[in-house]
Formats: C-alpha cells, structure tokens, sequence
C-alpha cells in the first residue's frame, strides 16, 4: 500500500544527512524483506518461543491429531468460525513440519502480518511510509499480548489494522478488497473485527463532517460507549478492574516480565509524549485535535478505561478475560499512527534507539532464563513412562506474563498429558471434552483448580504427577495420591 510523501512542516530543523539515507533506503524494494528478516530475529534467538499460550495452542494442535486418530476418548473436534484461524495454521504445519517448526513458522507469519498490517495503517493514515514509527511498532509486537500468547486476536488485529488501510480513502476497489481480509480476521478472533467495524462506521460519518460537527459526533459516540457499559452489565456477568487506568494508555503493553521493564515504559512516555507536545504547540492544535486518527485513540482509550474487562458470554463456560489489555495494543497502534507524520529531532531518535535496544536485550535475558526452566521440567518428566497424566505445579504470579502457567503443555508434546489443559472445557476453542476422558478433566472448575494448585484428587485421577519445586528451589516430580490436594508454588525465575 504506497502513501503519499506528506509535505515537511514549516519551522522544523532540516534532516541529517543520515536520515534522508534511511528514508532513500524506505524507498528500495529490498526495504520491505530486509526489515522482516531483522522482526523475526526475536522468532528464533532462543532455543524455543516462549510465548505463554502458544504451548497451549500447540499442545492441542498435538492432540487434535490423537483425536482424528481415534486416540483421544472423551475428546471431539468442534465447528467454530473465530478464534481458531492460528489453530489451524499450526495443526496444518504441525503435520508437515513437527512440533518445533510449527510454532516458529506459525509464530512468524503471525507477527509479520501484525507488524506490516499495522505499518500500512499508520502510513495511510500520515501520509507518508512510517519507517520513523516502525521500531516503536515492533516492540509492541513483541510485548505484552505476544508473550501471553494471545495469537488468534494478535493475527485478527494484524488482519484489521490492513482492511483499515484498505478502507481508509473509500475507494470501491481498495475497500472491497477489505471485505475478505475482515473474513479470515473474524475467523481468527471476533473481538478486533467488531472493533475495526465501529471505527470504520465513525470514519464513514467523520469524513462527511467539518472539524467542529466532528467533534460533537465524537462526543456522541464516547456517551455510546457508556451505554454500553451499562447493557453490558445489565444482561451479563461483567468485571472491571482498576488497572484498566494504565491499559487506556497502551504504555503496559511493554511491561512484560517483571519491574525493569518500566524502564522501557517510561522511555515510551517520552519518545510519544515529547512528539505529542510539538504538535500541541502548533497554531493548529486544535484541528490536530479534531482529527481522525486522534479521535480514533480517544474512542480506544475511552472504550479500555470503561468497558469491563471480562465478560462471559452467553453459550461459553469461560469468560472473555483481558479484553482491555488486549485493546491496548490496538491503542498502542493507534498513536503510532497519529504520531507517524509528526518530524522528530535527532535526540529523539537516538532515545528511540536506546529504548528498542534495551527493550530486546531485556526479552532476550529473560527468555532464556525461561528455556533453561523448561529443560529442567522436560528432563523431569523424560523419567515417566510414556503416556501418564501430569500437571504443573509452578507459577510466576509476581510476573506480568506468567511464562510457567502453561509451560507443561509443551514439556508434554508427544510424552505424556497435561491432564489441567483449560481449553478443551472452556468451549472457546476447537477441541472440547465431552463427558469424562482419561487425559484431561471434563470442567473448567477442576481445571482451574489444579492450576491454582487447590485441587483435591480423585481415585479416576490415578496416577497422577506433578511438577513442583521443593523448600531448596528444587523442581521435583510427585506422585499425587487420591484425597489429597494439588500443589502450586509461586515462583520468580528471573
């Protein structure tokens, strides 16, 4: 998608030489390869991807082919059409390719379609190509929502952020085009396709209204979110939390593990914040104000901060949880593209640098610090007798991305079974437990409670092991014996 090159505003220092040659390079067709290869270093720096959710995703795509073999009772492959496009693209690779490359190629393919979904977004919506944005991009695309492993929404809003560009001038051919691309992104995840649907509709109604009409339509659509809010708990159990404060500013998405990565927030703070008072202080604030793309991150930002984070839906035995922090890279995107057309100083770009770099280095540490955690547990459970039913009794609760909740999914690949895995009774994906099975537990209530190390074992438990740590920090193997309770250990890796 080719933006038009914005003209340079009037009182700003001229480029350095180096820039212009960066810019000159934006230009070139190796631009676009060269820059994905450089994104997908994080893909495949580490032994494994260490993603929370994604052992999960791929631990199931495992047991998806148990099933169509006849080798899982009590499981079934259910008809769905969102939040199982990634599913099916692992289950697809998995058969092909094995387990490891699934994830990775997976895993890549998903980032590149968010990062240059959301790059196509902000240059339409400056005016010019946001090569200037694009690192800021790429650390939200390794943030927080990545490392959860939420990549069936992660690939939906990559696919909606594109349909956006498509949609943005209102050409026939360009939004028709979207259409599709709006398809497969509901098939991934529904939740970034109702959002792209609302903002589409404001920007079909905004485009047809001067600067001050505009603003009144804005007003009207905040008081919409409001009433929302309150059908929405009216007519189903909804919860709102406080820390939804900071998620309306999009900052938490690269608060990942643990408290040094408010370092890189608050470098975030100044590399948006000082663009942001430049164009505050233009003569045409207010005009900046009633634009479009800024009135897209206040809507976003409303709608996080007031909305209720989780909601159960009618027909799921498992709430819609973390909606907001999910939002919040969309906010993220957002500011990106009404901050892509704004000219920087060299000190800002230079702050920038710094930010990425440390931001990296700090996912690097971090991840493998998680590996060596995960060849400790797959050393463990090497020991079993194949085909037994394990669960983790490890956590990293103190961490904003808890990297061990899910993490004896993977361990359990092609081993043994990870007899808490939560999504089969959930109802929200694929594979689902009907009545009682061998190899998982048939409600999300005894599922919740083996994860939460609560769980009192039953003798059709038996035999049951779980991973644990004992008082020395050493992770140990238990045999679970029946009337006794599971066990869950808070733990800091890093």
């Amino acid at each position: 998608m080719r933006a038009k090159p914005a003209r340079p505003p009037k009182n700003t220092p001229p480029q350095p030489a180096w820039q212009r040659q960066a810019e000159t390079l934006g230009r070139s067709r190796l631009a676009y390869p060269v820059a994905s290869l450089i994104l997908l270093v994080p893909c495949f720096w580490q032994s494994r991807l260490q993603a929370g959710d994604l052992s999960s995703h791929i631990y199931n795509a495992w047991l998806a082919q148990l099933i169509e073999a006849g080798r899982a009772p009590g499981l079934v492959i259910a008809r769905q059409t969102t939040n199982v496009l990634f599913d099916l693209m692992l289950s697809g690779i998995l058969r092909v390719a094995g387990a490891g490359a699934a994830q990775r190629i997976a895993v890549s393919l998903a980032v590149l379609v968010f990062i240059w979904g959301a790059f196509a977004f902000a240059s339409v919506v400056s005016g010019r190509r946001a090569w200037r944005v694009l690192p800021i991009i790429a650390m939200l695309a390794y943030g927080w929502v990545f490392h959860v492993g939420f990549f069936n929404f992660y690939l939906s809003l990559g696919l909606c952020f594109a349909a956006m560009a498509l949609c943005w001038e209102w050409r026939p051919r360009r939004s028709a085009a979207a259409v599709p691309v709006l398809l497969v992104a509901w098939l991934a995840h529904a939740l970034p396709v109702a959002w792209t649907l609302s903002l589409l509709a404001y920007l079909w109604l905004a485009r047809r209204r001067g600067h001050r009409p505009r603003l009144y339509l804005l007003a009207a659509c905040l008081g919409g979110i409001v009433l929302l809010r309150v059908a929405l708990g009216a007519s189903m159990f909804t919860r709102w939390f406080s820390t939804q404060i900071l998620t309306a500013t999009g900052l938490d998405q690269v608060r990942v593990f643990d408290s040094k990565y408010d370092l890189i927030l608050c470098g975030l703070v100044l590399i948006w914040g000082l663009p942001l008072l430049g164009v505050l202080r233009q003569p045409l604030a207010q005009l900046a104000a009633a634009s479009i793309p800024f009135q897209f991150c206040v809507l976003t930002a409303f709608g996080i901060l007031v909305l209720p984070t989780l909601v159960l839906l009618p027909g799921y035995k498992h709430a819609l949880a973390f909606i907001a922090e999910r939002m919040s890279l969309a906010l993220g995107i957002c500011i990106c593209g009404s901050l892509a057309g704004v000219r920087s100083r060299p000190y800002q770009n230079y702050l920038l640098a710094l930010v990425v770099l440390v931001f990296f280095g700090f996912l690097f540490r971090d991840e493998g610090v998680f590996n060596a955690f995960e060849d400790r547990m797959e050393r463990l459970v090497a020991q079993l007798p194949p085909g037994q039913r394990v669960t983790g009794g490890i956590t990293a609760s103190n961490l904003h991305v808890d990297a061990l909740n899910h993490m004896i999914d993977r361990v359990c690949l092609g081993r043994c079974y990870s007899y808490a895995n939560y999504e089969p009774s959930t109802t929200q994906f694929r594979i689902r437990v009907v009545g009682q099975s061998p190899i998982v537990v048939s409600t999300y209530e005894d599922s919740w409670s083996l994860q939460a190390g609560v769980y009192t074992v039953k003798e059709r438990d038996l035999p049951l092991y779980e991973i644990n740590l004992d008082p020395n920090g050493r992770m140990v193997l238990l045999s679970l014996q029946p009337g006794g309770p599971s066990g869950m250990t808070s733990w800091n890796p890093l």
